[in-house]
């Protein structure tokens, strides 16, 4: 095992005594008595409130109507109408002509009969999550809460159950905090007057428009699930009609924003965000708001990276929203998933650089979560268990870390969420007091390995290390590690003891 650049830690152990890692995240900010719809009152509001940052671990699910057919991908509801495409042919083949059997079609088939908020929340909790909820409204324009707003709804239609409050309810009484997120800005129709781009996959509106299509319909209520309205200012009052009802009927913690809240004028986006941020200082809460892109100013919200984070630390913490399936964020059949060491590391890559992981489950339409899936979230919960120490409320040091991993670019900037790291990668966190730092082997050590490292930054320290003792996190007992100091090198010991396969972690007590 080559992991000779590990003289990178002595550097990270001189920080440690010459600066304080705090937050370094809107410290001076002070709280308004009411927010007002304009960016610099708003801009009051600390973007990322330190239990926030604490917490490191999320989960959301992707699970509506769409989960029904279970085959492409959760923009199924779009690809229907699109002739040509492998949803289009396998809906003609299996549930007939679109003009015949319609997405809402599918509705009385999402019956969610497994579902149970208790055991569900449960599992999360066990996972290591701090804060869970679902997709509130995906693209395809069905809300998963009882809804006064829009009718098609989980409560009325379909499950006929409030899956949103029941799941909230749930994850509540485990003193986790919720989030909800919502996809449904493009949900509204922006192509209905433009022939140019009738029947294609616009990127305004999800829904494809043609007037032989039922995408097309005028009817009362059902123009409502394919976004037809007469004018896309109404759209947009409805938009953010439903986003402030779930903020006054369920307080989530976290609002999150997928893509295209671009489209939604400036008005209603900061018309919402003092709603939502006013009903925290009604509930004495403090709120988070997640956008991508440049759809938020970043002094009022946390930047979330799809599939993939950032590539160096960054002083502001961040998101990134990540899926258990290879690429899927819904139930596909035979889809694989990603293993439980894929995961952990790409996360631990995350924290290392002051970003915060919602991970993604998929569940069936049945509300079954499948078994590959909870062995994932039962693994990186039995591996917090052991390790927790190292992540939760830590915070980033000087360097997050080095290795020879190769990585290639995400979705939306930043680095793959499926990056494949060895023993030869290492990443760091630091206690908020500074007084411990945490080295953590993405992969699995050769036991009794001994680490020649350079010993650079210790210079300062002539007389004597700053380094009290290094122990193996995981063991019954604390194995304490072997490591010596002279002016020219510093060895480290690996134990002779079975390493963690997801990956070890070392503590290094400092004085």
């Amino acid at each position: 095992m080559n992991i000779s650049k590990l003289f990178i830690v002595i550097v990270i152990f001189s920080s440690l005594f010459n600066c304080k890692n705090e937050v370094r995240q809107d410290e001076n900010k002070t709280t308004p008595k009411q927010y007002k719809p304009n960016w610099e009152s708003l801009s009051e509001h600390k973007a990322a409130p330190e239990w926030f940052v604490d917490a490191k671990l999320g989960i959301y699910f992707h699970w509506g109507v769409y989960s029904v057919p279970a085959f492409g991908s959760a923009w199924y509801p779009r690809n229907m109408y699109i002739e040509d495409s492998k949803e289009y042919k396998y809906h003609k083949k299996t549930y007939g002509n679109v003009a015949e059997f319609g997405y809402h079609d599918f509705i009385p088939m999402f019956t969610a009969e497994h579902f149970n908020p208790e055991e569900w929340a449960e599992l999360f909790k066990e996972s290591g999550a701090k804060f869970a909820g679902p997709v509130a409204q995906h693209h395809d324009g069905f809300a998963m809460w009882q809804s006064k707003i829009n009718p098609w709804n989980a409560y009325d239609m379909g499950p006929k159950r409030d899956i949103l409050g029941e799941l909230f309810k749930s994850l509540e009484k485990r003193d986790m905090k919720t989030i909800a997120t919502f996809h449904h800005a493009r949900h509204g129709q922006r192509n209905a007057k433009n022939p140019n781009y009738w029947g294609e996959a616009g990127y305004n509106s999800h829904y494809p428009y043609h007037p032989d299509l039922p995408t097309s319909t005028t009817d009362p209520e059902l123009r409502k699930l394919y976004g037809n309205f007469e004018a896309i200012d109404e759209f947009n009052q409805y938009w953010l009609n439903q986003v402030n009802e779930v903020v006054d009927n369920y307080n989530p913690d976290i609002i999150w924003f997928d893509s295209w809240l671009n489209v939604i004028p400036e008005q209603y986006r900061q018309e919402m965000a003092m709603h939502f941020l006013n009903n925290g200082l009604k509930h004495d809460k403090e709120l988070v708001i997640c956008h991508k892109q440049e759809d938020m100013p970043m002094s009022l919200s946390v930047l979330d990276f799809e599939q993939g984070g950032r590539r160096e630390i960054n002083p502001m913490p961040w998101m990134t929203d990540i899926t258990l399936g290879q690429s899927r964020w819904m139930y596909v059949e035979g889809h694989e998933y990603k293993n439980s060491a894929l995961v952990i590391r790409n996360m631990i890559d995350v924290w290392s650089k002051n970003g915060v992981v919602l991970l993604n489950v998929s569940p069936r339409a049945d509300g079954v979560i499948p078994d590959e899936q909870r062995q994932v979230l039962k693994d990186i919960g039995n591996w917090l268990k052991v390790h927790g120490e190292a992540v939760y409320g830590t915070r980033t040091f000087s360097h997050y870390g080095y290795g020879n991993a190769k990585t290639s670019a995400g979705h939306f900037g930043g680095q793959s969420a499926k990056t494949k790291y060895t023993a030869d990668d290492v990443r760091f966190t630091v206690s908020k007091d500074n007084k411990t730092m945490y080295a953590f082997f993405l992969g699995k050590p050769e036991s009794g390995k001994r680490i020649e490292m350079r010993p650079l930054g210790l210079h300062r320290y002539p007389t004597r290390s700053p380094i009290k003792r290094i122990t193996l996190l995981g063991t019954d007992i604390d194995t304490e590690l072997k490591w010596e100091l002279t002016p020219e090198t510093f060895h480290l010991t690996m134990p002779d003891v079975e390493m963690n396969d997801l990956a070890t972690v070392l503590k290094f007590e400092l004085e």
